[in-house]
């Protein structure tokens, strides 16, 4: 698959992987275009994109999503959210003012899990071709600001937005885990909170499966084998991945040393910090902590 950007038909006036560090670029991808009349290809994307409509009067716009086609009026402050995988296809009729947010589905799932304790389902995002969402819009236009915005401490304003953003994103559109399909064998939404607040609070130190199973009142052989079949991850590389992301945010510090973020992040010694990072990022810690 294709990401969005490989066939926009012209440039973005502004794009955030221009101005932001990698860490608060990951989080979301923001885009604004002022574009004359233009038609995109049909194309399915690897990314989940959402196009937030900034005009002051209604525009015609054609949009088509796997087999079907639609020929309607985009409304000032409507969305059209459109999830990975979807086949899609766009013509307008009239310039456009529009913000498209692009969010790769890994992260989605990581920022949902990690930060808000919800289990995103495999679609993660309701298909939504049309809805008024004059709050999700000004979200948007406050991250754009904050691009325009060189300002000290921008990047941090953008990173915070674009926080609140996914949050709200998140609570509108995302496709939970059904709690009554994916919990229905012991392990619930409440034991799976418990579990994310105990290695919040722990993660600099040992944490052991017993403590974890101890948490869900359940037995440390039924906790790990049930956590596998809900989440996905075994309880110790679900807890690696948590420290991996405190480590990221960390290495934002240029000054802090390795050993210290290592230990900080409840790593064992640099080394096993470096081996673990690398093998989760791609990149060693090191090298992702320059590219911020």
């Amino acid at each position: 698959m294709v990401t969005y950007q490989d066939i926009y038909p012209s440039e973005a006036l502004l794009r955030s992987f221009d101005v932001v560090r990698p860490r608060a670029a990951e989080l979301l991808n923001l885009e604004y275009f002022e574009a004359e009349p233009a038609r995109m290809p049909h194309e399915v994307f690897t990314q989940h994109h959402l196009l937030l409509n900034l005009r002051e009067t209604p525009m015609r716009v054609e949009n088509w999503r796997d087999d079907a086609h639609r020929d309607f009026t985009y409304q000032p402050g409507e969305i059209v959210l459109t999830p990975a995988g979807i086949r899609s296809g766009w013509q307008w009729h009239e310039k456009s003012r529009v913000i498209v947010i692009t969010i790769m589905p890994a992260m989605l799932e990581r920022f949902a899990t990690s930060e808000l304790g919800l289990v995103l389902g495999a679609r993660q995002l309701r298909d939504t071709p049309q809805a008024l969402d004059t709050d999700l819009c000004q979200s948007g236009v406050m991250l754009l600001e904050a691009l325009r915005n060189r300002a000290t401490g921008s990047e941090v304003m953008y990173e915070s937005l674009a926080r609140i953003f996914l949050v709200k994103l998140v609570q509108r559109y995302g496709e939970l885990r059904s709690e009554a399909l994916d919990f229905s064998r012991g392990f619930t939404a409440s034991h799976y909170k418990r579990v994310l607040d105990f290695v919040a609070e722990r993660f600099a130190g040992a944490i052991s499966i017993e403590e974890m199973a101890r948490v869900t009142g359940l037995s440390p052989a039924h906790f790990s084998r049930l956590f596998k079949e809900v989440i996905g991850d075994s309880p110790y590389q679900f807890v690696m991945d948590y420290r991996v992301e405190q480590a990221k945010r960390m290495l934002g510090e240029q000054s802090r040393p390795l050993s210290d973020i290592a230990l900080a992040c409840g790593f064992a010694d640099q080394a096993h910090f470096t081996r673990i990072f690398k093998r989760l990022t791609g990149m060693t810690p090191r090298a992702y902590g320059l590219a911020q």
